[in-house]
């Protein structure tokens, strides 16, 4: 077969680009349990819904949309862009009949695969009849898998009853803004009734179709999930007031990401130099928006042709060309999926009935962030050397809560490019700025003096232990060795 290729057939909103959902992963903070049963069975094996879930089930996306109908400034689609994580970018744009193959090659060699997602590259909504032709042939073929949609919204009132239609239960709203005055500075134009539009108008209109779509999808019990793009300046004082109204609206969960500014990226905004959050400023106003909802905290906003946990890409391994090569005995593979899901959900019980996170240190105990090295499993798990990235806790009297994720350089490559090494180690560890203790399941001698020297106590001690149990523990021996007496530490500072 062959593939779409940019700049063919495209219409001229196609090649504009622009508008994609801005990442697709979201999360209900561990608050699972204590959900109505039938919106738990929803989210209980969905890695963007619950963050307990991302340690142990996977999920992909299929590029089928690649026409958009907005603009926005932080968005720049770019395609056969491989090293490249964030939302917009594929490898390989695909027909539905593709992406059908595809989502069921993914299915029976990642059989912790659960979600399949229709992302972009530009909007789902905007390419009707590529996206729900996809959706049609997967609910008959693959009915064990999720489906799932991220959308700017322009043009989702049109189609929450073809969404209903096909048994889609998560949908992702990207609402930046509810003040078309801020909206101006994020959006340049949109494409609505065959006209291009600019300024407050195109803006209030496009937050109009986004409210009215949220209200819609709600009515219908569709679970929807609010993405913001956190933009320093721009909206940062104004997402709380997103996250009141769009909960007051039925939202389940929010999910305010970082700005992706970089320069190299080719967006309006890293053009002009506007800046992305600090980790410090992102976890502010999450925390400030957790009041008013569930705050997803573990999104790795994804690119559109994502496979594989999150946090990993395991793209490069299902190329269609590799596709058409593989023998896949589908039947076989569906035994395959049910006994890997059976294992997973007695994994997770088990990992209930037996946490006990409970610290016994002082009230007035300053908190700790930790970083952790994993792969998955919700355990610790990986070489400091190999992690892309790591996971950030913090640890209080309160007990222990997941943060965010870092990115990281992967400098253990094999490479005998020193000063190579030595830079990325660098920019890894300052990628950790704040945090005073890594996890990791190993360490070698020169990141560990880094560490040091850095402030960054590294710790292997705990190698294949739950994550949350582990960190409770180092927390738990810092406070009996008098490194939680904020006073103490002020003074030896």
């Amino acid at each position: 077969m062959d593939l779409m290729v940019l700049g063919q057939d495209n219409t001229e909103e196609e090649q504009a680009g622009g508008g994609c959902s801005a990442g697709s992963c979201g999360s209900t903070d561990d608050q699972v349990d204590q959900l109505p049963e039938h919106i738990r069975e929803k989210v209980h094996n969905h890695p963007c819904y619950s963050e307990k879930a991302h340690h142990y089930f996977a999920r992909m996306h299929v590029a089928v949309a690649p026409a958009c109908n907005i603009q926005c400034h932080y968005c720049n689609r770019k395609y056969d862009c491989a090293n490249e994580s964030r939302p917009g970018v594929v490898s390989e744009l695909l027909t539905p009949e593709q992406a059908v193959k595809k989502t069921m090659a993914v299915a029976a060699n990642i059989p912790q695969m659960t979600v399949l997602g229709i992302a972009g590259p530009g909007d789902p909504l905007a390419n009707p009849e590529r996206t729900f032709h996809t959706f049609r042939e997967l609910s008959e073929k693959a009915p064990d898998i999720k489906l799932c949609v991220s959308t700017n919204g322009l043009a989702l009132p049109a189609a929450v009853d073809e969404l209903a239609k096909h048994n889609i239960d998560h949908v992702t709203i990207t609402i930046n803004c509810v003040d078309p005055e801020v909206g101006a500075k994020i959006y340049p134009w949109i494409f609505w009734n065959n006209r291009r539009i600019r300024g407050k108008k195109a803006a209030k209109i496009l937050i109009d179709q986004q409210q009215k779509g949220l209200e819609m999808l709600v009515e219908r019990g569709i679970l929807v999930k609010v993405n913001s793009v956190l933009i320093p300046g721009v909206n940062d004082e104004h997402l709380q007031e997103v996250s009141r109204i769009v909960k007051s609206k039925g939202a389940f969960l929010h999910n305010v990401m970082p700005l992706i500014s970089e320069a190299e990226h080719g967006t309006f905004y890293g053009i002009m130099g506007q800046r992305g959050p600090t980790p410090e400023e992102l976890t502010t106003l999450q925390d400030a928006c957790s009041g008013d909802m569930n705050m997803m905290r573990h999104c790795r906003q994804c690119r559109a042709d994502a496979v594989g946990l999150l946090g990993e890409d395991r793209g490069d391994e299902f190329t269609m060309d590799k596709i058409e090569m593989m023998d896949i005995d589908y039947a076989e593979a569906m035994v395959k999926r049910a006994k890997v899901h059976d294992a997973i959900a007695k994994t997770l019980a088990a990992d209930e009935s037996a946490a006990n996170n409970d610290i016994q240190v002082a009230a007035d105990s300053r908190p700790v962030l930790m970083a952790v090295a994993t792969s998955g499993s919700g355990v610790i798990n990986q070489h400091f050397g190999h992690a892309r990235e790591f996971l950030v806790y913090e640890a209080s009297p309160d007990g222990v809560r997941f943060i965010s994720h870092r990115k990281a350089d992967q400098y253990c490559i094999g490479d005998d490019t020193c000063g190579e090494k030595e830079s990325a180690l660098t920019t890894t560890i300052r990628s950790l700025q704040g945090c005073e203790v890594v996890l990791c399941s190993k360490i070698g001698y020169e990141p560990w003096d880094e560490l040091e020297k850095a402030g960054i106590q590294p710790n292997g001690e705990h190698a294949m232990e739950a994550i949350e149990e582990a960190v409770a523990a180092v927390y738990q021996e810092m406070a009996e060795a008098g490194k939680l007496d904020s006073a103490a530490v002020a003074a030896a500072a």
